[in-house]
């Protein structure tokens, strides 16, 4: 999972170099290659080679190249078909984990292993349905690069890195960053707090199923609530993000099961709409001509407060002897992201939702200010590694 995320770059990187389609197709060979692997090994090092290195380099070339792509797609619905992407990480949390239980107690471990892998390789097939897709601003870049500009320059253009110097997109990478080192800790220490109140296995297991199941709800309806466009998207962001922080503050607090249920459902409802979300406002920052580059740079950011905060609730727990504090400082982190995603520019204007500037949009009066104003989004240098060599698609065949 590490390298997944700290990968994403390279993913961003080669799909803006070659395009979606052979990048997702690599990976999902990659990706089937590291579990068929795997279900040869005969060391615990064989395992961190194949599924850590070579699986989750697959997965990192699947990932942001996909979600990348929705966004490229979908302009007036972006949100609700981000939400839709998305709930494959909802259903995969409720049914893989007993499917893979069953398949290790039918055919062993190396016999799940191998079916795991034949279910890899269908990302092949996925990759293969990904459209090429050239966007009008993908035009202003020529087809051949200055063969005399410097290393660092190609290096920088192919991977983004003049994003980095956007600062509303800076901030709004950090406050996701501070988001995901309290987002995931439910996903590790909620069973372990019921076990400790004493409730037994079957119990503790439960509350985790339903929060898979809040969260796939919460993904739909978040879909459907930034479709609508009554409100801004960076809005309706900040609301599930205090939300989601709140549950978890009252995690200690839940000593009945009937409450730790209902603050389970909470927590996996609000974490679930805030994720598409997260993804679906990126193109209003950066505009959607760097929406690969973005992704994978947030993807790499992100991944640095996920792998925090797991050691430092688990430090919490050590040092105190419960879970209190650990929880309590999840959600702390998660409402100090909150708060610095109000400080992304127009964030306390009334006007209305974002008209989207995209391929062949026009803006209409009263729609609303670009979310990153004061000045024009920086665009990557026109260069080969920046272009595609599809066919530009009219505004009526882009969907909407």
């Amino acid at each position: 999972m590490c390298l997944s995320s700290l990968a994403g770059p390279v993913g961003s990187a080669l799909s803006s170099r070659y395009g979606a389609r052979p990048v997702i197709l690599a990976g999902g060979f990659f990706s089937g290659l590291g579990f068929l692997l795997a279900s040869f090994a005969t060391c615990l090092a064989h395992l961190y080679l194949s599924i850590g290195l070579l699986s989750g380099f697959g997965w990192a070339l699947v990932f942001t190249p996909s979600l990348a792509s929705v966004s490229r797609y979908f302009k007036k619905r972006r949100t609700l078909a981000t939400s839709m992407a998305l709930t494959g990480v909802g259903l995969s949390s409720f049914a893989f984990s007993p499917l893979f239980q069953l398949l290790v107690d039918t055919y062993a471990w190396r016999g799940a292993l191998m079916i795991v892998a034949g279910m890899s390789f269908n990302l092949m097939v996925c990759g293969a349905l990904i459209r090429p897709l050239t966007l009008k601003e993908d035009l202003s870049c020529p087809l051949s690069g200055d063969p005399e500009k410097p290393c660092w320059q190609r290096f920088s253009t192919l991977f983004g890195l003049h994003l980095l110097s956007h600062w509303p997109f800076m901030r709004y990478v950090f406050a996701i960053t501070l988001i995901n080192t309290g987002y995931f800790i439910p996903y590790i220490h909620l069973v372990a707090r019921a076990r400790e109140l004493g409730f037994d296995e079957y119990q503790a297991a439960f509350l985790m199923s339903m929060a898979a199941v809040a969260d796939l709800c919460g993904r739909l309806f978040s879909g459907w609530l930034g479709n609508c466009r009554a409100f801004r998207l960076i809005h309706i962001l900040v609301t599930w993000t205090s939300l989601t922080g709140v549950s978890l503050l009252l995690i200690p607090w839940g000593r009945s099961y009937r409450l730790l249920v209902a603050i389970s459902l909470g927590y996996g409802f609000f974490s679930g709409a805030l994720t598409p979300v997260v993804f679906s406002i990126i193109p209003e920052i950066v505009g959607i001509e760097n929406i690969f580059s973005s992704m994978g740079l947030l993807q790499m950011i992100e991944s640095i407060g996920g792998l925090l905060g797991s050691p430092l609730s688990g430090f919490l727990r050590d040092i105190t002897g419960d879970y209190t504090a650990s929880f309590l400082v999840a959600g702390s982190f998660i409402l100090m992201g909150s708060l610095v995603l109000l400080s992304v520019p127009n964030f306390f204007t009334c006007l209305a939702p974002l008209a989207l500037q995209e391929p062949g949009a026009r803006a209409e009066a009263g729609e609303g200010t670009p979310l990153a104003s004061g000045g024009p989004v920086p665009t990557a240098p026109a260069s080969p590694e920046n272009c595609h060599l599809y066919k530009a698609m009219s505004e009526k065949e882009v969907i909407s």
